[in-house]
Order: structure tokens, then C-alpha cells, then sequence
């Protein structure tokens, strides 16, 4: 009769480890996609800032022209690397869409740069507000980065760790790129006001 326990007592362990264990792998795909939606989402706010911003400089700044086409040619070339799902395995990707984010954000800080020299864009209220909505727009990226970055450590984690590493291998599951630093991110852009 002990017998018959200790047999169900193991089938049960075993169960509670198959049930506790198959979901995890899917469940921490799933949330790694839904922070990477939230990074796109959060860069996406800041195109749509910025020609609203530009606009706003360049009804004072007229001959700065170099400067809002190097802003324009950066919203541009940053709308046209994107990154699905399928993607978030592939690290030249995300350093793609990473480098593009870069050039935009550079060129962002020379265009802020430009309205030290006009007083009167400084005052401006629509600027402004704008300014702080490009600021608060810089920290939700950096959340939305993070929040990215812990879901990244978490999956790898898992998937390298018993009993994760059984269920990698029967999903197939590899471990996921990270964002790395850009070129030049080393460096904090000057910008005065």
C-alpha cells in the first residue's frame, strides 16, 4: 500500500513539474513581443513629434536649413526600419532599427541645439510645449528600453536554467538578442537652452 503512495507521490511531482514548466517558455515569448511593441510605440510617439518641432523652429530659424534636413532625412530613414516579431532572434536587425533611432536622436539634439541662438523660439510656447513633450516622450523610450531589456534577461534566464532548459529544448527556444549600445551613445549630446 506505501507502494501505490510513493508511485502516485512521483507521477504527481511529475505532473506539477510538466504543468508548472510548459507555459513558461511561450508566456515570457509572449511578454518579450508585447515590450517590444511598447519600444516601437514609444519611438513612433517621437516621429510624430517631430514635425510638429521642426515646423515650429523653422518659422524661426528660416536659414538653418542643413540642420531641419538632416532632421527630416532621420524621421525618414528611421520610419523605414522596422522590426516585427520574428525579428526580435535576429541582433543585425535590431542593431538596424537601433542605429536608425541613433541618427534620428542626434539629429533631434542638433535641432534643439539651434534654438539656443533665437530667443524668442526659446519663449515661444507651442516650442515649449513641444520640447517637454520630445523630453517626456526621451524617458518613455528609456522605460519602454528597460522594461524590453528585464523581459530579454528573464526569457535567457530561463531558458539556460533547469528546469527552463528542458522546455527550450523541446520549443526550440534560443536565446534572444539584447540592444547594445549605438554608435556614439557613449557620448551625451550638448545641448544648451
Amino acid at each position: 500500500m506505501q507502494t501505490k503512495y510513493w508511485v502516485l507521490g512521483i507521477i504527481a511531482l511529475i505532473a506539477v513539474f510538466v504543468i508548472s514548466g510548459i507555459n513558461a517558455i511561450p508566456t515570457l515569448d509572449e511578454k518579450i513581443v508585447a515590450n517590444w511593441s511598447q519600444v516601437q510605440n514609444q519611438y513612433q510617439r517621437r516621429m510624430d513629434l517631430v514635425p510638429n518641432l521642426v515646423n515650429t523652429v523653422k518659422g524661426y530659424a528660416t536659414h538653418e536649413r542643413e540642420t531641419f534636413e538632416a532632421v527630416t532625412n532621420a524621421r525618414a530613414n528611421a520610419t523605414k526600419v522596422t522590426i516585427n516579431a520574428g525579428d526580435l532572434n535576429d541582433p543585425a536587425a535590431i542593431e538596424r532599427f537601433e542605429k536608425a533611432q541613433g541618427q534620428l536622436s542626434s539629429a533631434l539634439s542638433k535641432l534643439l541645439a539651434v534654438s539656443e541662438k533665437y530667443p524668442a523660439l526659446k519663449a515661444e510656447h507651442s516650442f515649449f510645449v513641444l520640447q517637454s513633450q520630445l523630453e517626456g516622450t526621451e524617458n518613455r523610450i528609456s522605460v519602454a528600453r528597460r522594461d524590453y531589456i528585464e523581459s530579454v534577461q528573464q526569457y535567457n534566464t530561463t531558458i539556460r536554467t533547469f528546469p527552463g532548459m528542458v522546455w527550450a529544448r523541446i520549443y526550440g527556444s534560443k536565446p534572444k538578442p539584447n540592444f547594445t549600445g549605438t554608435d556614439g551613445a557613449e557620448k551625451v549630446p550638448e545641448v544648451k537652452f
